[in-house]
């Protein structure tokens, strides 16, 4: 088994309802439903600590590729194999990648905004809510593109059907979860979306894995990017 828990590497367990935790790290007591089999739970902020660093390698980069873009972010230290990072990744990558195709968006403003709405995706939302919380970003990123509310018309739906498209492709590939995967997925689905309802084309390069042997819930050959097939 590779690394799971911050705290003792041991491997994480979920519950099927909350119980009230305290953070290992921060002393923070919440409801969750995930922790390791010695016990140690970890909050999100604890667990994104140092998240923050994307924003500005977001608003130095120069690429179009928001695939090339959130390589980088998972290169970073603050990065692990899963977690709700993942949920701000996605859409700072696109969001990032569409403003230097061309799109029409005041950056920092936006990444910001991303910012808050992505780490308001709890962890395991793929699998308690039946949304991936990579999925769910790449609505976000829509909706603030578009400036969505909730009293919108076409952007309202936009954003709902871009969710739904990432979330189609996401499902479609099956469990159990690789926040990697998912945020190619994700990803992916985003890029073609502006290009045909935003008019913005992103570039879309090829996604290859480089981390299954971190990865102990890696479904092998059943993943799209094992050897760079997508």
């Amino acid at each position: 088994m590779k690394e799971e828990c911050l705290i003792c590497k041991a491997p994480l367990e979920y519950l099927v309802q909350d119980e009230l935790m305290e953070c290992a790290i921060c002393g923070k007591a919440e409801p969750s439903k995930t922790r390791c089999v010695a016990g140690h739970y970890v909050c999100s902020e604890c667990h994104t600590q140092g998240m923050d660093s994307i924003l500005g390698l977001c608003l130095s980069e120069t690429s179009n590729d928001p695939l090339t873009i959130l390589e980088k972010m998972m290169a970073m230290p603050f990065c692990h194999m899963h977690g709700p990072e993942h949920h701000v990744m996605v859409g700072a990558a696109l969001l990032t990648a569409y403003k230097n195709a061309g799109g029409e968006i005041e950056l920092q403003k936006a990444l910001h905004e991303m910012y808050r709405r992505g780490k308001a995706v709890p962890g395991g939302a793929c699998g308690f809510w039946g949304a991936c919380g990579a999925g769910v970003s790449t609505g976000q990123f829509v909706s603030i593109v578009t400036g969505s509310t909730p009293l919108a018309a076409e952007p309202w739906g936009l954003s709902n059907q871009m969710t739904a498209k990432a979330l189609d492709s996401i499902g479609k590939n099956g469990g159990p979860r690789c926040c990697k995967r998912d945020s190619y997925l994700a990803i992916l689905a985003a890029i073609d979306f502006a290009a045909e309802h935003l008019h913005v084309q992103m570039e879309k390069s090829a996604p290859v894995c480089t981390r299954s042997r971190l990865n102990n819930q890696c479904i092998g050959k059943r993943c799209p990017f094992i050897g760079g097939k997508k």
